[in-house]
């Protein structure tokens, strides 16, 4: 039967459904007899109410689910024969008029759009590219230097100064009154880490032991606590105790001690400069990763479904309330989120899905088993027991799916930097590891 497709703008799109009224009333007599052999009701015994009692309590909802059954079915049929990408979930209704003996419905819905994506060898593309330093090694050493240092208490009348531990009590008034979280008694942190604002590290550095200060603050305007943020407060600080660091040697005892097998310093470098390679490796990988996908969006033409960007959009929203129930928030599955604020990354999303697909589906990169295989692999090296990693990865369908979905993404960005104009970009271990 020939379907007729009407367009109503971009990609909605309208086909009208007919049902025999008599089919639906077949079906739906038959799921009544079938019910009336096992519904249970008052003064009757199981399997011997009558048919007419059955049909007066659920012969309305019977009669709604062989409706969307049907209606369904016939959606399917139509999107198939008229080999239509369907986008969504259609929105069907009953049409205004329909032919003797049968059932109308108009069925609105969006199909996916054409995806015309333009040469690649006319992108241009930043990789970058890093190295391991013995810089990194050394600042990795150090790093783990900190975790592991004691501290012992010095003299009375030495100042206090960068990397000791201090115990403070201190109050903070705005305008001569306390303010919430202003106040702390026997109160810990290390001179120089910035775990304090530099104001108040300024005032703490130099005290000695049971000497008191008083100084101003000005919180900063985007200061994480709003009641004080753009203020300044008069703080009141009293040093109670004062505490040296002492940092481990780098030896065999420290590299014993952080599962070094052999012992040695030089194992211990080995060891961080191999950690150290994977996450850079891990790192270039998505940031030129992005890169790729940016320069591949920019050369693809193509329409939105509206319904694709509302789900992403919707999916968005809920996990931003999972969020919020995670970390305590009374009421976070009703909390107001407009789902504007997430549109634009909505948008992206959608559109980099269907480009992707569409390069994907054009160009044969689907991932292949044994990239699946040396994914999971690779992925399982950095493990004690790597076969157990495996074999947990290959338990779990969805898992898999996952790593399915990485290789194919780094096949479509090795596809790209192979057809785009390269240029590579040194940058330094630092600077890739954001800490600069």
């Amino acid at each position: 039967m020939a379907v007729t497709v009407e367009t109503l703008e971009k990609l909605e799109r309208k086909i009208t459904l007919t049902l025999p009224v008599g089919v639906i009333q077949t079906e739906v007599d038959s799921r009544l007899r079938k019910l009336a052999r096992t519904v249970k009701m008052d003064g009757f015994r199981p399997g011997k109410v009558p048919m007419n009692v059955v049909s007066q309590r659920y012969g309305y909802s019977v009669h709604y689910e062989v409706m969307n059954d049907k209606v369904g079915e016939a959606f399917a049929t139509a999107a198939n024969e008229a080999k239509l990408r369907v986008a969504g979930q259609p929105k069907i209704s009953e049409s205004e008029t329909s032919p003797e003996g049968q059932m109308a419905f108009d069925a609105i819905f969006e199909v996916f759009p054409e995806v015309k994506i333009a040469d690649l060898t006319g992108a241009e593309v930043e990789k970058l590219t890093a190295d391991v330093t013995d810089e990194a090694i050394d600042k990795t050493i150090e790093i783990l230097r900190k975790q592991r240092r004691t501290f012992a208490q010095r003299a009375q009348d030495t100042a206090a100064q960068d990397t000791d531990r201090v115990t403070v009590d201190f109050e903070g008034k705005i305008d001569g009154e306390p303010f919430a979280g202003g106040k702390a008694s026997d109160f810990q942190f290390i001179l120089g880490d910035g775990q304090m604002l530099k104001e108040f590290e300024d005032a703490t550095r130099g005290m000695k032991s049971g000497e008191s200060k008083t100084f101003p603050l000005a919180f900063p305007a985007d200061y994480h606590g709003k009641d004080v943020a753009g203020k300044t407060a008069d703080f009141l600080v009293t040093l109670k105790k004062l505490e040296a660091a002492n940092l481990p040697e780098v030896n065999a005892d420290l590299a014993k001690s952080l599962g070094i097998a052999e012992g040695t310093v030089e194992a211990l470098r080995a060891d961080i400069r191999k950690n150290l390679e994977r996450e850079v490796k891990s790192r270039l990988l998505a940031r030129n990763k992005q890169a790729a996908m940016d320069a591949l969006v920019a050369k693809a033409e193509l329409d939105l479904p509206k319904s694709s960007v509302q789900a992403e959009l919707d999916r968005m929203v809920e996990s931003a309330r999972a969020d919020l129930k995670q970390r305590g928030i009374k009421d976070a599955d009703k909390a107001p989120i407009p789902d504007e604020i997430f549109r634009p990354q909505a948008e992206r999303r959608v559109r980099l899905g269907l480009v992707v697909a569409e390069l994907v589906r054009s160009n044969d990169l689907a991932a292949k088993p044994e990239q699946i295989k040396a994914h999971v692999e690779e992925l399982a090296a950095s493990y004690e027991k790597p076969a157990d990693v495996i074999r947990w990865y290959y338990g779990d369908n969805r898992r898999m799916a996952e790593v399915e979905a990485v290789v194919i993404e780094n096949n479509v960005t090795e596809y790209i930097l192979a057809k785009a104009k390269v240029t590579d970009k040194a940058v330094s271990f630092d600077e890739l590891m954001g800490q600069n």
